[in-house]
């Protein structure tokens, strides 16, 4: 059976679009890690969608977002790998704090606001990889 990449690529955007959202209530409820958590899975689902849509298979089940860009084909300037690379720890963080729960201490509003709109820009930068 062929792959519908149409119908798979608007489920992550959807899923994408789904999560910024939630890290943005997040955020409003004061859940600073987690809402940067999500603001990660955002990204993640965006880059599969963009994966989909240019290789015309399955997105690989990873979260490292450098690696996804890769496999994508999307030329990342320096300042967007570093973006990534940043944001990825967002996902490990979040799930395996260490035992004095730093990234969580660090995560007050104005580090995640901060986090949350290089998050969003970067979001919109991928968008025009789907357009």
């Amino acid at each position: 059976m062929a792959l519908d990449s149409g119908r798979i690529v608007a489920y992550w955007k959807d899923e994408a679009e789904e999560d910024l959202k939630v890290a943005d209530h997040l955020f409003e409820k004061g859940d600073y890690s987690y809402s940067l958590f999500f603001g990660h899975l955002a990204i993640e689902k965006l880059l599969k969608a963009v994966f989909v849509l240019k290789k015309g298979e399955h997105a690989p089940f990873i979260h490292n977002l450098v690696r996804l860009s890769s496999e994508a084909g999307i030329d990342l300037s320096e300042k967007n790998r570093n973006d990534l690379i940043r944001i990825t720890a967002f996902n490990l963080e979040a799930r395996y704090p260490d035992e004095n729960r730093s990234f969580r201490e660090r995560c007050n509003k104005k580090f995640a606001e901060s986090e949350l709109m290089q998050i969003k820009d970067i979001y919109q930068w991928l968008k025009k990889n789907l357009a």
